[in-house]
């Protein structure tokens, strides 16, 4: 589907980090916008951005980890907004920590959000695109979706099961030759909020691995994969893309390199601990609004070149080349 102003957009985790500013890019183009979180304040913020970028802004307290809470969001956006053309699953929670300090309960709580959310708001826009045989769902993976990571075990299950959940569902898609188009944008670290309301067992505070990207970065990859979903992915970053295809290439070495690594680059003493039991369970914003970007704006950067690359069909045999390079300098890194 090309650009135009008259789109009707859901986006969900819309009230903070990617989600937010994914929302803010639609409502510049005019567009529709239909906001789903659990914060109230957050969803305000974001709804009044919207209508000053120039969108519509419905927002709509909604928890996705509650199928039926989804469906009466998606039929009370069509009602109000008109058909969905393109709904974006962004929501998600987590929880930091070794696994073997996770319970149970935190761990499925993070499952239902993060995994099971997106499910259910992939249910609610087929169950209204498919009869129109069009529109798109984006899907907002990570590079941990291919690539697990220590610390993050709930997080990286999730994404791995986004992934295979999406595969199973395009195949399906391409065997009914439908309309529907179903994409996936994976990210690196982004400068989210998330870092300051996630639920945490770790001694110190929890920062995204370097280079970390602003939350608009992200945004403007999702908006090119609503405008081109014939794409089945995209890969935003450098760092992205020498993650996927080293783990690829070498993904014993990556084992490895990140058991040495992924502890100490997880952490930071620049903050102290979050007080509380983070958002897993209730929102963080329902009574502050923490806006688009987290605490890492003097290290997040603003652009990817990777990306104008990807734009311009350049990038693949550079990419393909830095992961030999990545596979040789793990290679020498823990000869070390």
């Amino acid at each position: 589907m090309g650009r135009t102003t008259q789109q009707t957009v859901v986006v969900t985790g819309a009230s903070a980090g990617v989600g937010r500013a994914t929302a803010g890019m639609f409502a510049a183009r005019g567009a529709r916008v239909a906001l789903l979180a659990r914060g109230r304040a957050g969803l305000d913020g974001v709804a009044a951005e919207v209508w000053a970028a120039g969108g519509q802004a419905l927002p709509v307290v909604t928890d996705v980890a509650q199928p039926d809470q989804v469906e009466e969001a998606a039929s009370r956006v069509e009602e109000e907004l008109g058909p969905i053309d393109v709904w974006v699953n962004n929501a998600f929670t987590a929880v930091f920590g070794r696994f073997t300090d996770l319970s149970p309960d935190e761990f499925l709580q993070a499952t239902r959000v993060t995994y099971l959310g997106y499910v259910h708001g992939t249910r609610a826009a087929l169950t209204r695109m498919l009869p129109r045989n069009r529109g798109t769902i984006v899907q907002v993976g990570s590079a941990l979706a291919y690539r697990g990571v220590p610390l993050q075990s709930a997080y990286c299950g999730a994404k791995h099961a986004i992934q295979g959940f999406t595969e199973s569902l395009r195949c399906e898609l391409l065997h009914d030759k439908s309309g529907v188009r179903v994409t996936m944008v994976q990210l690196p670290a982004v400068n989210t909020p998330q870092f300051t309301w996630l639920r945490t067992h770790m001694p110190r505070h929890a920062q995204p691995v370097p280079p970390i990207y602003q939350p608009e970065v992200a945004a403007l990859a999702v908006l090119r994969a609503a405008d081109h979903p014939e794409r089945r992915e995209y890969w935003v970053g450098a760092s992205t893309v020498a993650t996927l295809l080293a783990n690829a290439v070498v993904p014993g070495l990556l084992d490895r390199y990140l058991a040495r690594t992924g502890f100490g680059s997880q952490q930071t003493d620049s903050f102290p601990l979050p007080k509380g039991r983070g958002n897993l369970w209730e929102p963080a914003d329902d009574n502050a609004d923490y806006g688009t970007h987290g605490m890492f704006n003097d290290q997040a950067h603003a652009a990817s070149p990777q990306q104008w690359a990807s734009r311009h069909h350049i990038g693949r045999a550079v990419a393909v080349a830095g992961a030999a390079g990545a596979g040789y300098a793990l290679t020498r890194y823990l000869k070390s």
